[in-house]
């Protein structure tokens, strides 16, 4: 039986623990957070600021969240299953559909048929990535064959030449990281503010 002596006393347990709470709460709470946001802001003050796109001094998005485009004069991003509505920056997230869920199959088809009501005469297969959306329901970005499949339309829409519709996807087409890592892929948002700004200036 231990000694009253040998009995460590509960101030003597609680003190240290309080210590080193409170110096991992400062040094990782506090002192981490606020000296990785500074040297974010030094190095890559655009993207630590959310890598925002400004148009005549107004904020119009963000390069990292798509946006909702229902005109057939634009291009049309990856749908978007977040709620209460879609491409909601504050509630990333999926459908959770099944393949085998009827409503995935309901909704698949009623894109499929919005994109052929604004383009019948397409006879290109529909891409899959402008029918399904993404696991995060933000994505910013379609493949260039999406891109591509949309660009008759755009072009007939706005009286542009075709030429002029392709060299605006392949200037926003982003190429893999190193030349190597991930997938071209095409900026919706930015390509469309091109677009606007194309059909300004005829």
């Amino acid at each position: 039986m231990n000694s009253p002596a040998s009995t460590p006393r509960h101030g003597g347990i609680l003190r240290p623990a309080i210590a080193v709470f409170a110096a991992l709460s400062l040094v990782t709470g506090l002192a981490y957070p606020f000296l990785t946001s500074g040297i974010a802001a030094a190095v890559f003050p655009r993207e630590a600021a959310g890598s925002l796109i400004r148009q005549n001094d107004r904020i119009v998005g963000s390069e990292l969240i798509g946006q909702s485009f229902s005109s057939p004069g634009y291009f049309w991003g990856r749908p978007s299953a977040t709620a209460p509505m879609p491409y909601n920056a504050a509630g990333s997230g999926g459908s959770n559909l099944g393949p085998r869920n009827p409503a995935l199959a309901e909704a698949i088809q009623a894109r499929i048929a919005a994109l052929k009501a604004a383009d019948p005469g397409n006879p290109l297969p529909v891409p899959a990535e402008l029918v399904t959306a993404s696991g995060s329901g933000l994505d910013p970005h379609i493949s260039p064959a999406a891109a591509a499949y949309q660009a008759a339309r755009v072009a007939r829409v706005r009286h542009l030449a075709p030429g002029q519709v392709d060299a605006l996807i392949k200037a926003h087409t982003d190429a893999p990281w190193l030349g190597v890592l991930g997938e071209p892929a095409v900026n919706v948002l930015t390509l469309n503010l091109a677009l606007d700004k194309l059909s300004a200036e005829r």
